[in-house]
This record gives C-alpha cells, structure tokens and sequence, in this order.
C-alpha cells in the first residue's frame, strides 16, 4: 500500500477535513498525520498517527522576518527528511501557513502533491502551490482566484462531512418550543457572545424558546449567568462536543460562514442564517455563505446590518413564515441528494489512485 501523508493544523476548518480525508482513505492507504501545536487541540492523539510539524505564522512585523525565515528553512530541512523517513509517497494538504513547509519540500522530493480547498475562493498558500500539485479537492468548480488554465486540476466532489452525519436526519416538525442553534466556529464569535443578547431576549418573549451555543471555555460562566438571569433553558458547548447532536435538534441556526460549518447545516436541512466574519481572508466567509444563498439554501446577513430590530425582525420573519422557511429545507435537501459517504470515498481514492 501507499504511504500517504496528510498535513493539516491551525483551525478545526483546517483539521475536520484532514480527519475526514483520514477515515476515506484508511482502508486503502498507509496513513500519517501532521499538525501545528493549534491543530492538535482538534485531534485525539491515540486514533491518528500524528506528528508535529510547528509553522510559525508569518508575521508582518519586519523586524521578525530574518528569524521567522530561518525557522521556515529549518522546518523545510525537517520535513524533507520526515518525508524522506516514512518513505511518504502522496501529500494531502488541506490548506494554511502551516503546510508550506511541507509542501515545499514535496516539491524537492517530487512526491505527488493533493490540495484541498473547501472554500469558494482560493486560499493563498493553495494559490502558491496550485502550480505543482496534482489535483485540488473543491466543492465547486467556480473558485473565485483560481487560474483559468489550471481550473482542469480541479476534482470536485460533494462537501466532506463526518461519518456520523450520515446517520441523523433534522425533523421538519415545529411547534411553540423553539430551538435555536448559536455557532461560532472554532475561534469563536464575540458577535455571538455578546452582542445579539437583545435579540434573544425578544425572541424568548414570543416563543417557548431553548438555546444551544457554541462558544468557548472561558465565555461559559457569564454566558450561563446570562441565560439564568433570564430564565432561558439553554445547553452550551464548546467545539470539541459533538455537534451534530446540537444540529439535529435545532429549528433554526445563527451561524459564521465558514465551509464545514456551511456544509454540515445545509446537509441535515437546518435553516439557518449566515453571518460571514467580515475579517475573514479574502472575505471567503461571505463568498462561502453566498455560494449556498445562491442555491436558496440560506438567509444572509452582513455583519454591519445587524441591530437588535432588524435581527429580531429576521428571525420573527423566518419563523412564521411557513413556507419560505420549508422552501430553504427542500432547497438543500435537494442541494445534497448526491453526498453520501461511498461516492465521496469513491471519487477520492479514484482521483489519488488516477493521477
């Protein structure tokens, strides 16, 4: 069998994916796994075969360049020969800072190079290595930043999603009892945390109305506060739990754009309102969430439209409209009729194995 490495680190956007990639090609491959320090917080360290490979983010300050290149030849040298040690034969990166190092050194070593981009715009270290690769993993053919004569190394399959996604589907059923689904990501949402809580306040007065919020470790106690100084039944988690629990129960969902996230709501039929991170690079958090808005699959909202009325209103709007709102359910029951596990396992091993 092949050996084959998947790089991964920084964000869970990042490493859900390579986890995801890992469980497809398991059976089929001898794998290995690397991760920056911020990426192994996402991995269980018994279940995958992992090794650190620590990229420094790159910063902006001139003065840290000298050290920060130095420290980039010498993760080069190490993964050359980390490459060159497990005789790896197939890179599989899924994106970021992180993975340069490693992809560079693919080059030197002339070991087959897969990328992957979940997003609808093209990330900048892909950009950098598109060139060289083999083939780059899409979810769309229509990537904004993407070199018209290379488009032809795009392999588009459906939206990577968990295993256990497969196996739970959202019911259709509403009633008075509301549940509403907050998520931030994996680097968090002060947007979420702190500045809708009028927003909830209101909603509570009109339905029967429970909340499930993603946030993170150190936002637990006030947010808990929060929503017992309101009487508000709520659960809270952070990103490590299993969301797709929370998902299944939910009724509507206020939610960052980013692609896993967009993918998994879409795939199990949550309405939900997308609300780009407007920082986020190359705005590929909006282009993401307008990509699936284009397809009627969602509500979209900038973040400077938000106030306390105009979100209630949205949510007041969505709510009751009956129709619009099993009209945005069927659009992406529909969007998604294609991805199931085999013919995504299918299209990956086939695509590795052809080229």
């Amino acid at each position: 069998m092949k050996n084959i490495l998947i790089s991964t680190g920084g964000s869970g956007g990042h490493v859900v994916p390579g986890t995801i990639f890992y469980e497809h090609l398991k059976n089929k491959f001898n794998l290995f796994m690397t991760s920056d320090e911020r990426g192994i917080q996402f991995l269980d360290k018994e279940k995958y075969n992992i090794a650190v490979i620590n990229a420094p983010k790159i910063s902006k300050n001139i003065f840290l360049l000298p050290a920060q290149v130095f420290s980039l030849i010498g993760l080069i040298f190490k993964s050359y020969f980390f490459l060159k040690n497990k005789k790896i034969e197939i890179l599989i990166s899924t994106g970021g800072y992180m993975s340069l190092p490693l992809c560079v050194a693919s080059k030197i070593l002339r070991i087959k190079l897969f990328l992957f981009e979940p997003n609808l715009v093209l990330g900048r270290s892909n950009k950098f290595f598109i060139g060289s690769c083999q083939k780059i993993f899409c979810y769309s053919n229509k990537i904004k930043n993407f070199p018209n004569e290379l488009k032809y190394k795009i392999s588009v399959i459906p939206a990577l999603l968990r295993k256990e996604f497969y196996n739970i589907r959202v019911s259709n059923k509403r009633n008075k009892n509301f549940n509403l689904l907050i998520i931030g990501g994996s680097q968090g949402a002060k947007l979420f945390d702190t500045e809708i809580k009028n927003s909830i306040i209101a909603l509570s007065k009109k339905y029967q109305l429970k909340v499930f919020q993603q946030t993170s470790q150190k936002n637990f106690k006030s947010l808990k506060l929060f929503y017992q100084s309101i009487q508000i039944e709520n659960e809270l988690f952070d990103f490590d739990d299993d969301v797709v629990t929370f998902m299944s129960k939910a009724n509507i969902c206020l939610t960052r754009a980013g692609a896993s996230t967009l993918a998994e709501l879409v795939f199990l039929n949550v309405a939900h309102i997308a609300i780009p991170l407007p920082t986020a690079k190359d705005n590929h958090q909006f282009e993401n969430a307008f990509f699936y808005n284009q397809h009627g699959c969602n509500w979209l909202l900038n973040q400077n439209e938000i106030n306390d009325d105009n979100l209630v209103n949205k949510l007041f709007n969505i709510i009751d409209n009956k129709e619009e709102y099993l009209n945005k359910k069927m659009n992406m029951k529909n969007f998604c009729y294609q991805n199931t596990w085999n013919n995504i396992n299918q299209k990956i091993i086939s695509t590795i194995n052809e080229n």
